[in-house]
């Protein structure tokens, strides 16, 4: 028999996303390109959940050095918690394996310079999974930047809106405590830092930012441990019951009783750390001032974005949930300062981030696809959109600008600063 041409991938966190997007999705649609040998989980009870959705069998790991030992896998793809990224990626590039992170690459400085020092070192490659930069309205505007079509950018307006589903659920898991997930300053807008670099083809230089806990957390009305044993589920909005998300109660619930993870932890304990209203200004290398925000308690999810350039502005609106009706297709308006008004539709597409993650394991897994709006994000595409998310949560906490040069420090001969492929 032939060896098989596929890359022999193994699944390290066996939550929703890595279970979905990198279980039976990637299984499903690239199964000529990879093949699943291990899963690994601190969980073995999910672990085992986990493979029953995605159809397969392979070995179950709880040990990753057993895994990388016994299995040798050419790729493997991280979906921890953020915190635990860089010990994984490190392990797996030291054991020959190239890696797939999901975002965030990780949390802190000495993180960064960790991975990024291993992949120096072993030669081997690190991609990081901005499935936003694949979606086709994000394609979309990246060429009409490039065209030249509002001049040279000056300014950025950008909004990012969580719902009452979504932005709550950040504050019912891990994602609630700084120590694991860096904030939403990093787990989440990494997602967003990471589109305004690539649309900008430049770094952010310095960070001004405001935050703070106004709506989760210590504000709520009601208090309890948990949503499933909630005296106030009667009457609390944010009452979640994941015995009807078949997927949610067979991944955490059954194996909470391994490891007391529970998936519907109140959304109001008062121990949670990270912020859920947020606003930043940044300073781009090329002179261009962006405002951000985010805010993660609203009637609508999506985000608003739009360039102004000396010649015009480019305008985005994209909202999955909206209180007014919109055609199945994204409207992105090119307004010329002296030349009228060009609207241009993109039609919505299949797959998950508005169509990006199919584009995003294509260029990952397939052979062949060009990336002539490089759009392959790699180690240093992860550092920056983190670096950025530092430097907001810093700045919003000590009240002054934060340069992304100082909480760099010494770069050890990365050249991280000084370097854009």
């Amino acid at each position: 028999m032939q060896p098989s041409s596929r890359k022999r991938y193994a699944l390290v966190g066996a939550g929703n996303r890595g279970t979905t997007m990198w279980g039976k999705d990637l299984i499903g649609g690239w199964g000529n390109e990879v093949e699943l040998v291990a899963v690994c989980d601190l969980n073995r009870m999910r672990a085992e959940r986990a493979l029953e959705y995605i159809g397969v069998r392979a070995p179950i790991y709880t040990d990753f050095d057993e895994l990388l030992r016994v299995e040798r896998p050419d790729l493997v793809i991280v979906c921890t918690r953020d915190s635990t990224h860089d010990d994984l990626i490190v392990k797996a590039m030291e054991a020959g394996a190239n890696v797939i992170s999901e975002k965030p690459m990780t949390t802190t400085v000495d993180k960064i310079k960790r991975i990024l020092e291993a992949e120096k070192r072993t030669g081997k490659k690190l991609d990081v999974s901005f499935n936003y930069r694949f979606a086709p309205t994000a394609a979309k505007i990246k060429e009409l930047l490039n065209s030249g079509v509002i001049g040279e950018v000056t300014s950025v307006d950008f909004h990012w809106y969580l719902d009452t589903s979504h932005g709550a659920d950040y504050f019912r898991r891990w994602h609630a405590f700084v120590e694991n997930s860096g904030s939403l300053f990093v787990h989440k807008a990494t997602h967003h830092f990471d589109l305004l670099n690539w649309y900008l083809d430049s770094d952010p230089q310095t960070v001004s930012a405001f935050a703070d806990l106004k709506h989760y957390g210590r504000n709520g009305p009601f208090r309890g441990e948990r949503c499933r044993t909630c005296p106030h589920k009667g009457e609390c909005n944010y009452f979640l019951d994941i015995s009807k998300v078949p997927l949610l109660q067979s991944l955490y619930e059954d194996p909470s009783s391994e490891d007391g993870y529970v998936r519907d932890a109140c959304v109001f304990r008062e121990s949670i750390d990270i912020p859920d209203t947020m606003v930043a200004s940044i300073h781009y290398q090329n002179g261009v001032q962006v405002s951000y925000s985010l805010n993660t308690y609203m009637p609508i999810e999506g985000h608003h974005i739009a360039f102004n350039g000396h010649k015009g502005r480019i305008e985005l609106r994209q909202y999955e949930a909206q209180a007014w009706t919109m055609p199945p297709a994204d409207e992105i308006v090119v307004m010329k300062n002296f030349d009228g008004v060009e609207r241009i539709w993109v039609p919505y597409s299949s797959g998950g981030h508005y169509g990006g993650d199919d584009r995003l394991r294509n260029m990952l897994l397939k052979t062949g696809p060009n990336d002539e709006l490089r759009q392959r994000a790699g180690s240093r595409a992860g550092a920056m959109s983190v670096l950025c998310g530092i430097a907001a949560l810093k700045s919003s906490r000590t009240g002054t600008p934060v340069s992304i040069a100082d909480i760099w420090g010494d770069d050890n001969g990365l050249n991280l600063l000084d370097t854009r492929p």
